[in-house]
C-alpha cells in the first residue's frame, strides 16, 4: 500500500525563531498589526509503501529522527492524509 504522510517540523516552542521575528517584523512595517506572533517550521509529504499504516509510522518516525528534523531544535507532528 501507498501512504501519503505529512511531516510538520516545528522550532521547540521555547527557542527563539528568528526567521518568525523576521516575517513578523515583516508583517508590522506592512502595517498588519494583528498577528502576534510568527512560527517558521517545514511541511514534508511522503509517499511511503508498506504493509501497514503502523510500518508507515515507523519508516516516517525514523525518517524524522534521522534526517528531516533536529531533535535538539525541532519538533515534528506525523498525519496521514486521505
Amino acid at each position: 500500500m501507498i501512504f501519503n504522510v505529512q511531516i510538520k517540523v516545528m522550532p521547540l516552542k521555547d527557542l527563539l525563531d528568528p526567521q518568525g521575528k523576521a516575517v513578523l517584523s515583516g508583517l508590522q512595517n506592512l502595517e498588519i498589526t494583528a498577528v502576534q506572533d510568527v512560527r517558521v517550521g517545514k511541511n514534508i509529504s511522503l509517499q511511503i509503501e508498506a504493509d501497514s499504516k503502523e510500518a508507515a509510522t515507523v519508516i516516517a518516525e525514523n525518517a524524522s529522527k534521522k534526517l528531516l528534523a533536529n531533535a535538539v531544535m525541532e519538533y515534528f507532528e506525523i498525519e496521514f492524509l486521505a
